[in-house]
């Protein structure tokens, strides 16, 4: 009995459990041999009980020759703290600010010890629910759609923004991420449209195409203005055009942002990895589109994800393990291209998908030079056969 009692005693309360012993052995007249058989312990646990203080004394090694530097300590802390990141991103987070390579399992003992507790999300009755079923997804099946304003103030040093306007960078990011591998897709532009946005979603669907891939696409979006907003008439206008080439739109709830977790996921990266580093090193628009052309293949090739499904591989790698060969591996070469410069040179490719558009011209009032006997008058108003192109309107 009184070794069962001890030893519920020294689970629950170590001081309880010596002052046990002390009573027990004060009850045996200091016999150290006889109180250790009556609680079924050792005579050294006893003699530890009669000497020493009730509570237990601290592991810790007098001399640690290997610890970690309490300054960086405090820095691992602090970045932890301020990001919310745990070791394994934490580590690589730390390596590329700082050029501070810190083993994975270093940071997790800094931070178990330290008690700095993990950021987590639940729903609404208190379970975890994933947005995708990640280790089934298929490649190139599943994306999420969103523009990142680079000139948000909010995110990047102030001199970073003061230089992105001085050098005409810039403003906005369309950004098409795959949710199975994590590739992104991405272009740029100087202001929200919603017509550069279809073009660039046409674009990244006969990319996908081009590099066979063959299944039905689904793209979740927002409701912001830049895609078509609130407006029924141009939502059925894009999944007019979006359905002939086997594109599903899906729209998100107002005020759902967690339903585009990981493309927000990488917008914050563009901010850590990318804006803060490169973008005072650009001091054009050809200069940045370089950098970010340079930013996806590392992202696409070289960069580990750690989300869900991921397992700290690359998209690269991701692609290699899921595809079988079927898909084009270049389909990771994607070109980051300035939406404006697009415009220019090929026009609006919208249009050919467009049945209105291609059903030809209307007639409408033009003053265009005709010609009578032979002779120019410009005065002359005639209707004659406008047609839209691609690079302007013309008169046939």
């Amino acid at each position: 009995i009184m070794i069962k009692l001890y030893h519920e005693m020294r689970k629950a309360s170590p001081e309880k459990a010596r002052e046990l012993v002390r009573k027990v052995l004060q009850q045996n007249n200091g016999n150290v041999s006889k109180t250790a058989r009556i609680l079924g312990i050792s005579r050294n646990t006893v003699r530890r009980a009669r000497n020493g203080p009730l509570n237990d004394l601290s592991r810790r090694p007098k001399n640690s020759p290997n610890k970690t530097d309490s300054k960086l300590q405090q820095l691992i802390l602090q970045e932890a703290r301020k990001t919310g990141f745990r070791y394994r991103r934490l580590a690589m987070y730390l390596k590329r600010k700082y050029g501070l390579y810190i083993s994975e399992n270093t940071i997790k003992a800094i931070l178990k010890r330290n008690q700095i507790p993990k950021k987590k999300r639940k729903s609404h009755s208190g379970k975890y629910r994933q947005l995708y079923d990640y280790e089934n997804l298929i490649p190139f099946t599943h994306f999420q759609l969103d523009t990142k304003h680079l000139l948000d103030f909010s995110s990047l040093p102030k001199e970073v923004y003061n230089h992105m306007i001085k050098a005409k960078l810039p403003r906005y990011g369309l950004n098409l991420i795959d949710v199975a591998t994590r590739a992104r897709f991405s272009w740029y532009c100087n202001e929200l449209s919603s017509h550069y946005s279809l073009m660039f979603v046409i674009f990244c669907v006969l990319w996908l195409k081009l590099h066979n891939v063959r299944t039905k696409i689904k793209i979740r979006l927002d409701n912001g203005s830049e895609f078509f907003g609130k407006s029924y008439r141009k939502r059925q206008e894009w999944e007019k055009i979006l359905s002939k080439l086997g594109v599903e739109l899906e729209t998100i709830p107002p005020g759902a942002k967690q339903l585009m977790a990981i493309v927000e996921n990488a917008h914050r990266k563009d901010d850590e990895e990318f804006l803060i580093v490169h973008a005072e090193k650009c001091n054009n628009k050809k200069a940045f589109i370089q950098k970010a052309q340079r930013w996806q293949d590392s992202w696409n090739y070289l960069r580990n994800n750690f989300g869900k499904g991921m397992n700290g591989r690359t998209p690269y790698e991701k692609l290699r393990s899921k595809n079988g060969g079927i898909i084009s591996e270049r389909v990771l070469s994607f070109p980051v291209l300035l939406a404006e410069d697009v415009q220019k040179v090929v026009g609006n490719f919208a249009l050919l998908f467009d049945d209105n558009y291609l059903s030809g011209g209307k007639y409408l009032p033009t003053t265009c030079p005709n010609k009578i006997n032979g002779q120019e008058n410009r005065k002359v108003t005639s209707s004659v056969n406008v047609q839209e192109s691609t690079s302007g309107l013309f008169c046939v």
